[in-house]
């Protein structure tokens, strides 16, 4: 077991632009409400709750499905329930590109943040680089089948007469039933081939470019996310980011989703948070390990993670993009987790892992179906 002690100079005030509670619970609870600071979310108080991390997805619907079942916050009846209480879920980005249920996981994951509300929880999702590329137009890593999810969600929003919340929510519930309406012999497709990609980047483009629904919804999600002690994001943050502004970082990624408006017709991509190695969305410093890095270079970057973690008042980071082969692990006295464990088949296809925060402990979890086992622990008390 690692411990971990870390002492700040100055306790770290989040900032307080915008205040909500995201949570208020039908039922009773001893806990205090979840709030919420910033648009998107920047900052969240969750005092005395489950916090549970999911990494990278992209586009595998059935081990997103079973990631969260080992989270411990999924039905796993099929129904698509949350059953985790007041458990507070964070999913770490890159449910976008080579697969093909990319809709059908955001699906699920706002209807479960629905439920959740309802019990107390919460569900809160962070950008990765792939949402961005997506938006940017960036269709290279595309799976054919999530262009086809594509062209048939764009006729299941006409079937909900473009009510899109609706659509959007009960996707996950209907997704599969038009999947398997499109499996027709592969052979009598064929000499359309080109034709029906072309129409699944078109109906792509609707869905993702700047203003497009599905951007829009992207844009409700922040690439940083502080809960409590701990900071989230899908590649790493660097002290330049916090010094540049969390809840600034989040807006402009935001509004660059939202698209062109009367106020400002074009608004720019943020750099600093999704372009370049050491982005907030492309940063690997802290998750991709080098055998040639000598030990004053390993210390540097130890330093610069420790100088990150302090300017915000947290514990630890929590990261994904880089696919770790030996699974979810830390490093650097624990103070980076990194789990993204390359589960969707089109990357790694390894068994789910998610990383599990209760009682200052963190701790990770594997999982296959109908078992489950706890890998490796860290106690921050």
């Amino acid at each position: 077991m690692a411990s971990l002690s870390l002492t700040c100079s100055l306790p770290f005030q989040p900032p307080s632009s915008r205040k909500f509670v995201e949570s208020t619970p039908s039922h009773c609870s001893c806990l205090k409400p979840i709030v919420v600071n910033g648009d998107p979310p920047t900052f969240v108080s969750a005092p005395g709750r489950r916090i549970v991390a999911v990494g990278d997805l992209h586009g595998d619907l059935d081990k997103a499905k079973c990631a969260l079942e080992t989270a411990g916050v999924l039905s796993s009846d099929g129904q698509g329930l949350w059953i985790g209480g007041e458990t507070v879920l964070v999913q770490l980005g890159d449910i976008l590109d080579r697969g093909e249920d990319e809709l059908a996981i955001l699906s699920l994951l706002k209807s479960l943040n629905i439920q959740a509300k309802a019990h107390g929880g919460a569900v809160f999702q962070v950008n990765g680089n792939h949402e961005t590329m997506n938006v940017e137009g960036d269709f290279r890593y595309v799976d054919d089948g999530a262009l086809d999810e594509c062209i048939d969600f764009l006729d299941y929003l006409e079937e909900c007469e473009r009510n899109w919340e609706e659509a959007f929510v009960s996707w996950c519930a209907v997704s599969g039933r038009w999947k398997q309406d499109r499996k027709v012999p592969q052979n009598y497709w064929a000499p359309w081939n080109l034709v029906k990609r072309q129409k699944g980047v078109i109906a792509r483009s609707i869905l993702m470019r700047p203003g497009g629904p599905l951007a829009c919804e992207l844009s409700r999600h922040g690439v940083v996310l502080k809960v409590d002690d701990w900071l989230f994001c899908h590649g790493g943050l660097l002290p330049h980011h916090v010094a540049y502004g969390l809840e600034k970082l989040n807006r402009e990624v935001s509004k660059w989703m939202k698209g062109p408006n009367q106020a400002d017709d074009s608004p720019q991509i943020p750099f600093i948070a999704t372009k370049g190695y050491d982005s907030i969305v492309w940063n690997r410093l802290f998750s991709r390990d080098n055998p040639e890095l000598e030990d004053y270079q390993l210390e540097q970057i130890e330093s610069l993670l420790e100088e990150t973690l302090q300017s915000v008042g947290a514990k630890a980071m929590v990261v994904g993009h880089t696919p770790q082969r030996m699974g979810v692990n830390c490093k650097y006295n624990c103070n980076i987790w990194r789990i993204d464990v390359g589960m969707s088949k089109g990357v790694l296809d390894s068994s789910p892992e998610v990383l599990e925060i209760r009682d200052n402990k963190a701790r990770a979890i594997r999982s296959t179906r109908g078992w489950s086992s706890e890998l490796q622990v860290a106690d921050y008390t």
